[in-house]
């Protein structure tokens, strides 16, 4: 996505120097997320890619204030979450909204789906419960699904497609603005995966929606997204436009990233990207220098010593390597 898309629009979202600590006992401190920042403009949806364990789902939570930053601020319409009260944010959470990776666990198994649904509306103090239930039953037809034959069951009643329609109809029953999807098809079979991702395709342009997707695969994030932020070991190593990156990446770490997704093509070459460790840190020590020079083969002393950061090197494809491919 270029700028020049939205010439009129601010971002709707800003991360700035988000940093996440957690502390195992009283002296293990783990690294979670470590210095990130990036803006989403209104409409773009922003891809968050990266290895199990690097901090993504932990960005997520920080941003719908799930999880507390331990510095850092996160801008939002112009309001800093990272310094609301709880009132404050009981008046910003409806524009604010999630969509978790294990839908199933995310819903109660004790509520109907119906309830499910309109449930954020009771929250809110919106309509009186007739509407309420009025409203959820139009919002599952949105989605996909048939009210009278789906309204009275239960979570353990429905498959984990059917499951994660209703985290979605949950999620857009209060009309949000941005709603961050933390790994959502994961879980899913490959083909319940493309009608989910259609599904929220779908739902972006009926609503008008701002959409921050979270997945470790780069082959899902890629039909989705504007632009695409690589992630590894709590930070952010490389972020550009979606066919910027996946037609020429700058960091070692993605171009690795890129090279395991398999080629429907036994004529294709394989890419394979060499790492000179397969397994990741760990955050609570993570390396000095640049976090990916433990497994980067071309790995310097510099990169042992000095941390790179985000520069640009092309127009709006920001890199943090030392020597850039």
């Amino acid at each position: 996505m270029d700028d020049t898309e939205f010439p009129n629009r601010d971002p709707l979202l800003s991360v700035e120097n988000l940093t996440v600590t957690f502390y195992i006992g009283r002296r293990t401190k783990i690294h979670a997320v470590s210095g990130v920042c990036f803006n989403i403009r209104t409409g773009e949806t922003l891809g968050l890619v990266g290895e199990s364990g690097c901090g993504k789902s932990t960005v997520a939570r920080s941003i719908v204030r799930l999880q507390k930053p331990t510095a850092g601020r996160i801008i939002f319409d112009g309001f800093d979450l990272s310094g609301c009260t709880k009132a404050q944010l009981r008046t910003l959470r409806p524009d604010l909204q999630m969509i978790f990776q294990d839908a199933v666990s995310s819903l109660n198994p004790g509520r109907r789906i119906l309830h499910t649904i309109a449930e954020p509306l009771r929250a809110a103090g919106k309509e009186n419960n007739s509407g309420r239930l009025e409203q959820a039953r139009k919002m599952m037809r949105t989605v996909g699904m048939d009210p009278d034959r789906m309204a009275h069951r239960y979570p353990f009643e429905l498959s984990g497609g059917q499951c994660q329609r209703v985290s979605v109809a949950r999620a857009l029953i209060l009309k949000p603005r941005l709603i961050v999807c933390d790994e959502p098809v994961s879980s899913l079979d490959v083909s319940v995966q493309a009608q989910i991702l259609n599904l929220l395709e779908d739902m972006k342009q009926r609503f008008d929606l701002t959409l921050l997707f979270i997945s470790h695969d780069l082959a899902v994030v890629k039909n989705i997204s504007d632009r695409v932020a690589v992630m590894y070991l709590g930070k952010l190593c490389e972020i550009a436009d979606a066919e910027s990156l996946y037609r020429s990446p700058h960091h070692p770490y993605t171009n690795a990233l890129l090279s395991a997704i398999p080629e429907p093509d036994p004529n294709q070459p394989l890419n394979n990207a060499n790492l000179a460790h397969s397994e990741m840190p760990s955050p609570a020590t993570p390396p000095p220098g640049c976090r990916f020079h433990t497994r980067c083969p071309e790995a310097n002393q510099i990169c042992t010593e000095t941390e790179p950061h985000l520069s640009e090197v092309n127009p709006k494809h920001q890199v943090a390597c030392h020597f850039p491919i």
